[in-house]
């Protein structure tokens, strides 16, 4: 009779292969800090080439340091603000073209949010600013009206999608409408309607840079003063800024995603 003896060494190669607590916090941390750690990166060498690039008199004025951050606030304070009413706005008229009431209106709303998506934003940004006088609150106005489709389309989509059964289920069980609603359907449509969100935020960050045409402020100030000025540096480094600024919100709403999913989806 013949004992088998077992390889330390192997086992110790074959428990490094299999998932646990240190290869999934690694795991974590090049999923949720790997973007915003190459994006500081990008930010820091933006800097450093504005600080040691010969720059002229004008390219030094566009580029100041305060000059950036203070555009970059504006610019986040149009996206945010815009893509929060858009939520408030689309959300809740998504909802209420999915009830039975109301279906009826599904093709004239999405309709309408497909007008809005059609016109080129440069005219909805000029439109609006006529409307309701240039600056920070009209191109605001025009970002939500070009926002607004996706969020509705992925709202309808996501309470569409829902198994008809798993509705019925829960109404068998005693549930009201607005219970289902609230405990069931929305739930499960979190993913699909935050897909919607994220993209209408990205979409928010390109076109508000149109908005510096309307004196609204932001990055898209920075490009347009180069533009201005025929100074391709500066022009870059606006542009370069942009980017990056859509590539961190597309981040930070992937990771919303994943922690507001709900479980087991």
């Amino acid at each position: 009779m013949s004992l088998a003896i077992e390889d330390p060494y192997a086992r110790s190669d074959e428990m490094l292969d299999q998932p646990g607590p240190h290869r999934s916090r690694a795991a974590w941390w090049r999923r949720y800090l790997g973007v915003p750690a190459v994006l500081a990166l990008v930010c820091i060498g933006v800097a450093v080439f504005v600080a040691v690039a010969d720059l002229d008199d004008v390219e030094q004025r566009l580029l100041t340091l305060g000059g950036l951050l203070n555009a970059t606030l504006v610019h986040l304070q149009l996206v945010g603000l815009s893509t929060l009413l858009v939520i408030v706005i689309a959300v809740p008229l998504g909802i209420l073209v999915t009830r039975p009431a109301a279906r009826r209106l599904t093709p004239l709303v999405v309709g309408l949010g497909n007008i809005a998506q059609s016109v080129p934003s440069l005219g909805v940004i000029v439109l609006f600013a006529i409307l309701f006088a240039p600056g920070f609150r009209g191109a605001v106005v025009a970002l939500v009206v070009y926002a607004f489709l996706p969020i509705l389309r992925n709202t309808i989509v996501g309470l569409q999608q829902i198994d008809p059964f798993v509705v019925e289920s829960a109404r068998g069980m005693g549930m009201s409408s607005n219970r289902v609603l609230r405990e069931i359907e929305l739930p499960l449509a979190v993913p699909v309607i935050l897909a919607g969100v994220r993209t209408a935020a990205v979409i928010n960050v390109g076109t508000a840079t149109i908005g510096a045409l309307t004196n609204a402020g932001g990055l898209g100030s920075v490009v347009y003063g180069g533009i201005v000025q025929s100074r391709t540096p500066v022009i870059v480094v606006a542009s370069i800024l942009t980017a990056v600024l859509a590539l961190l919100v597309d981040h930070v709403l992937g990771v919303a995603e994943d922690v507001l999913r709900p479980r087991g989806l």
